[in-house]
């Protein structure tokens, strides 16, 4: 008899865009996979690959204590109907609400993957600080025992997982991003024409969005053909959306274009000469710059954790400090006016991803962790 295998996430072109490569994997493997999430644009996709559909609405708003409890009751309610064998808790609101079902349901196998530690970790606000506690008291007590297994995405989250939240060592792995296919994302020689910085992401204020707009203007005057462009849409959900209206506003003036939301990631790859990602957000491995990077295209990023992973400095990119909109002018600057020191850095970049992140990597070792926490091993093998 098959394996169950549930993935629970909060979206579903979340799901599609980081997670259906190991659901496919799984799939081939001999697992009978079911996703759980918030249907939107995505459901019929996912349907199409032979996958269960679990219609979940978690949310990604706020850790409010009452609609936590009463999402651990419906999760754990869903987790007696479908009986899996193994659930698969991805991102951090997931892992909360997941791990406390789990235990309430008695899931026999359960891995936990952080895809950064997020806002809590990332903000020195008050509510931030107030929140940690409790939420690390839950996870202390959810996240260890038999049958458990934690992910983290780069080394600084491993340290405060086994530090902070106590999880213990025997069960916390590893396992860098969600990896892409290389041939999906080619590199290629830069383009003529206007050199084009891109920054491609949610348009959150913690993603360094304003930063990246300040430095724009600062350059603009010294580079007029240098195109600066946003791409990516708001996230009304995410309480550090940046405004549609500040995003019209800016493009209005000039300094950056905002492109919106676009599916055709690795042609804007392909077009551009720099990627930049002046984050101060609790990344995991930020997908964006392995795509880049795969792509042979330079990243000038912010040295937090995540992307330090992925951007070695000098090598394939620079780092800068966060939230400085100046130092991060005058790193995009050096790049601007070296393309030799591009062409160097792009190529570097290509290799580390064939190396160090690829889709095939990342899927291998997700699917051994499965094999460690579920009775006898779990399904097969991927052939």
């Amino acid at each position: 008899m098959k394996p169950k295998l549930l993935f629970v996430v909060t979206e579903d072109y979340f799901f599609c865009s980081h997670r259906l490569p190991l659901a496919r994997a799984a799939k081939e493997a001999g697992y009978d996979v079911t996703v759980a999430t918030r249907f939107d644009r995505h459901s019929e996709a996912i349907r199409l690959e032979g996958f269960g559909a679990a219609p979940f609405a978690l949310g990604r708003g706020g850790m409010n204590p009452l609609r936590a409890g009463a999402a651990v009751l419906r999760l754990a309610a869903l987790y007696r109907r479908l009986r899996p064998d193994i659930v698969h808790h991805i991102a951090f609101k997931s892992i909360v609400v997941g791990s406390m079902a789990a235990k309430l349901a008695r899931v026999p196998a359960v891995v936990n993957t952080f895809t950064g530690l997020g806002y809590m970790y990332s903000s020195g606000d008050l509510r931030a600080a107030l929140l940690r506690r409790p939420v690390e008291a839950v996870l202390r007590a959810c996240l260890s025992g038999k049958g458990r297994a934690v992910i983290a995405q780069n080394p600084d989250d491993r340290r405060i997982l086994a530090g902070v939240m106590g999880v213990r060592p025997e069960t916390l792995v590893l396992v860098r991003g969600s990896g892409v296919d290389p041939d999906r994302y080619p590199a290629s020689e830069e383009r003529g024409g206007k050199t084009q910085v891109a920054f491609i992401s949610r348009m959150l204020w913690s993603k360094g969005v304003a930063g990246f707009v300040a430095a724009a203007e600062k350059l603009r005057p010294e580079f007029p053909d240098t195109r600066f462009v946003l791409v990516g849409d708001t996230d009304p959900d995410n309480p550090q959306s940046v405004p549609r209206a500040q995003l019209e506003s800016w493009n209005a003036q000039g300094a950056v274009e905002w492109l919106g939301r676009r599916e055709d990631v690795p042609e804007i790859l392909a077009a551009s000469h720099i990627v930049a990602l002046p984050s101060a957000y609790g990344e995991g491995v930020p997908k964006i710059l392995i795509e880049a990077a795969a792509c042979g295209r330079p990243i000038v990023a912010t040295d937090i954790p995540g992307c330090r992973e992925i951007v070695r400095d000098g090598v394939n990119g620079l780092l800068v400090a966060p939230a400085s909109s100046g130092a991060l002018a005058d790193a995009l600057r050096r790049l601007i006016v070296d393309p030799a020191a591009r062409r160097r850095m792009g190529a570097a970049g290509r290799l580390i991803v064939e190396e160090e992140f690829s889709e095939r990597q990342v899927v291998a070792e997700t699917l051994a962790v499965y094999r460690s926490v579920l009775p006898g091993g779990g399904a097969a093998h991927v052939r």
